[in-house]
């Protein structure tokens, strides 16, 4: 309990100043006096004992009414809890209140107690002023912590995308992975078979042929089923049976058995060299021009940065650097090209009998060995040269192609055909448009038998047209010598 020392000390003195001034009146009435004075003295103590009383009930009540208006704001309207704080007030608290027992003396120290309450009071407010900014603060800091959440929920929204992002990206690159890994002999296929393979219009054995996928020739996918496959190859569109054909790795390692393998000459001047070295003492066994083609040995021994190729019988060497090598495979025939084939060989065997007959130049030669790919390149060059000529005007472009080759002018028909300022389809783009559109069954056919060794020209490795005025053998509208 909190006493106000400067009350207690205002009550002490004031009860021993009264002592003072009775024990100072001079004594007359013997001890009937000093009784009296005991007396005087005894009510001034009690005077100054009931004023320390309601100075401390005063301090009493003051702090019930603090402890009453906490708990009544803390639990409003419970009148019975205000009721019990009341009952349990002093009775010297009651006698403040009513104004009963205050002595003449009480005064002054009446009116310091009210200052003294006024400043307690006071106090007592300025404390709860000061608690207010404290629950303001929490208050703030439980504002604060708020955006403190919302900033962590954005740190994981922001984690969970940065998460998902690495986890695109990483399936991402499996995806590309998968697809590196992927041959592109999955979408191509080859026939295994010993001549050709019949491709069909429709899905069925019953159906018409729409032409021929010859041995060592590729074909494109178009779609897979489970006993016939849509394909496409050259001019042909249509449906082989799966049963006779490999694709895949199989396909491909098939593809380096049967295919022709060439070097292409990426820029004018590429010599072909008798040695894998740069030197100049080494031999020069050609030199190709840009777009100039030439075998490649595929059974040489590899030497980094050259090429092996075919010379005639000899092996030379090309820069890596200058050419592109690639694989040819053939491609399909369709029946129409076959039927112009069939014709323009029936053609060429009657001018044959009738050159005979006549006592005329045909002779006939050693074959020379040829893949499908030669066959084809021959026949485009003919179509190029003779296209619009009778048969056997394109025969003789053949055979002049021929005789080169058994002159050693370049050792193989591409080699020849390619060489340089030698053919000007070679080098215009002509042949290239050819092989890409197709060759004409004709042509194909006038290619095989110039092949096979039938020479027509006697010999003749040059041919001009008639209008030229040169000397020779005319066939058509050209002159072969």
């Amino acid at each position: 309990m909190k006493f106000d020392k400067k009350v207690m000390e205002s009550g002490v003195v004031a009860a021993f100043s009264l002592v003072l001034a009775f024990s100072a009146v001079p004594t007359a009435g013997g001890s009937m006096e000093a009784d009296l004075d005991s007396r005087k003295v005894e009510l001034t103590a009690e005077t100054a004992r009931k004023s320390y009383e309601n100075v401390i009930a005063t301090k009493v009540k003051k702090q019930h009414d603090i402890v009453f208006s906490s708990v009544e704001s803390k639990l409003p309207g419970d009148s019975q809890t205000e009721k019990t704080v009341k009952e349990g007030q002093p009775q010297g608290a009651k006698l403040e209140e009513t104004g009963e027992g205050k002595q003449p003396q009480e005064t002054e120290k009446e009116e310091t107690n009210a200052q003294q309450k006024e400043a307690d009071k006071k106090a007592d407010k300025e404390d709860v002023v000061k608690e207010e900014p404290a629950e303001a603060a929490d208050k703030e800091d439980i504002i604060e912590e708020e955006p403190a959440e919302e900033a962590d929920k954005e740190e994981a929204v922001k984690e969970k995308e940065e998460k998902k992002s690495e986890d695109k990206k990483s399936e991402d690159k499996s995806k590309e992975d998968e697809k590196e890994e992927v041959s592109p002999w999955d979408a191509k296929l080859m026939p295994k078979v010993e001549e050709y393979l019949n491709v069909r219009t429709e899905a069925s054995e019953e159906a018409e042929l729409a032409g021929k996928l010859p041995k060592g020739a590729s074909a494109e996918i178009v779609e897979s089923g489970e006993e016939w496959t849509k394909i496409k190859s050259g001019s042909v569109e249509g449906y082989v049976k799966n049963e006779f054909c490999v694709s895949g790795n199989e396909a491909q390692t098939l593809a380096n058995e049967l295919g022709t393998t060439y070097a292409t000459a990426v820029t004018g001047g590429v010599r072909v060299r008798e040695s894998a070295s740069s030197d100049e003492g080494v031999t020069i066994l050609d030199v190709l021009e840009e777009g100039g083609k030439i075998k490649v040995d595929k059974e040489a021994e590899a030497v980094d940065g050259w090429v092996c190729v075919k010379v005639d019988d000899a092996v030379g060497y090309v820069s890596a650097e200058y050419v592109d090598v690639e694989l040819e495979l053939g491609k399909a025939i369709s029946i129409e090209e076959e039927r112009a084939a069939i014709e323009a060989a029936e053609a060429e065997r009657k001018a044959k009998e009738a050159a005979q007959s006549q006592g005329g130049g045909t002779q006939q030669k050693s074959a020379v060995a040829a893949s499908y790919d030669d066959v084809t390149l021959l026949g485009a060059l003919i179509q190029c040269e003779a296209g619009s000529e009778c048969y056997e005007g394109q025969v003789a472009v053949g055979a002049v192609v021929m005789n080169r080759v058994r002159a050693g002018y370049a050792g193989s028909i591409s080699g020849v055909i390619y060489q340089g300022g030698q053919f000007t389809p070679a080098s215009n783009g002509s042949l290239a448009g050819v092989l890409a559109s197709g060759v004409s069954g004709s042509c194909i056919q006038a290619a095989q038998q110039a092949i096979s060794g039938v020479d027509n020209v006697n010999g003749a490795t040059s041919f001009r047209n008639v209008s030229s005025g040169m000397s020779g053998i005319v066939i058509g509208n050209h002159v072969f010598f």
